[in-house]
């Protein structure tokens, strides 16, 4: 019979390379064919496009789709597509993060917990920029508060102008918050998975580059119109950190981690230049006196666009 003395060496000398085995999830052990993670070209091409098509297209549909079809005391096309995008975003993170290559270190809890809060924070969203869009036939002025909008001059009880600035605390503060905060976590958890071995690392295809490009177009839209430039550059901080910390494991991203690494690092440079362009801007400059001062891409819109 092994000894206590006898048993504790033994498992002294197989937990440097159990410890190891912990860090790489079980579908990816084996032989170095087996590490070699595809690049998800199916989630992020779905991804990509419901985040163009749904979220980004939404606002132009609510604006472009005559009243006919969806009268203003009614859903228009645009809250359909918020819908579906409620419903799509969701299960594409969840698939993502399914496919990670680790094991996640929060445990499916947070995960399951950040989908439920995301999917609130998104229909939070959905009601009041529903309300807001059918206001802008109203002729309601994006690039203006809300209490200094022209429409909200004659408004009987004054009154009434709270509930509409509650309204759009709902829409862009607390709805971006339960939406953006859960949606950049699953993110950095997924990027904090998807590392493998220097030698199991394959190269970016093609696809990924093109997606790299066409994702941080959006993501820029996604900064900049959801005000929230200070949570993806937390993230894309953290993700750097991340990286840093792998490497003394001789550790890399996996194709998903670089493709997801390029495409912010691609987003910060379209918003600095974005910020840049209209930092001298009186009109906006008046819109947004925060400190961080990042012009929603709509607000220009309204103010240089719609008026000619």
């Amino acid at each position: 019979m092994m000894s206590v003395a006898t048993r504790k060496r033994a498992n002294k000398v197989q937990s440097p390379s159990k410890d190891k085995e912990d860090r790489v999830h079980s579908s990816t052990s084996g032989s170095p064919d087996k590490n070699v993670v595809p690049f998800h070209l199916d989630l992020w091409l779905t991804l990509t496009l419901e985040n163009w098509i749904l979220d980004f297209g939404r606002p132009i549909a609510m604006l472009w789709v005559p009243l006919e079809w969806s009268p203003l005391n009614m859903p228009s096309v645009g809250d359909y597509f918020h819908m579906a995008y409620n419903v799509i975003t969701p299960f594409c993170l969840l698939k993502l993060l399914e496919r990670c290559p680790r094991k996640l270190p929060l445990g499916s809890s947070v995960i399951y917990l950040a989908v439920i809060f995301f999917v609130m924070g998104a229909s939070l969203h959905l009601v009041g920029d529903s309300v807001n869009h059918r206001l802008i036939h109203s002729g309601y002025q994006n690039h203006l508060s809300v209490r200094d909008n022209p429409i909200m001059q004659n408004l009987q009880p004054k009154s009434l102008v709270d509930s509409f600035e509650l309204l759009y605390y709902y829409d862009e503060y607390l709805g971006h918050l339960m939406w953006y905060i859960p949606f950049f976590l699953c993110l950095v958890l997924y990027f904090g998975g998807c590392f493998v071995p220097d030698k199991g690392r394959n190269g970016m295809p093609v696809s990924a580059w093109i997606l790299t490009v066409v994702s941080a177009v959006y993501n820029w839209y996604l900064v900049t119109e959801g005000q929230i430039f200070p949570l993806f550059l937390t993230s894309y901080a953290l993700m750097l950190l991340i990286v840093q910390y792998n490497r003394r494991y001789g550790e890399v991203p996996d194709v998903n981690g670089y493709f997801m690494l390029y495409s912010f690092g691609l987003t910060l440079v379209l918003v600095v230049t974005w910020v840049g362009y209209l930092w001298n801007d009186p009109a906006l400059r008046v819109r947004y006196p925060s400190l961080i001062y990042v012009p929603e891409p709509w607000a220009y819109y309204s103010l240089y666009v719609a008026g000619r």
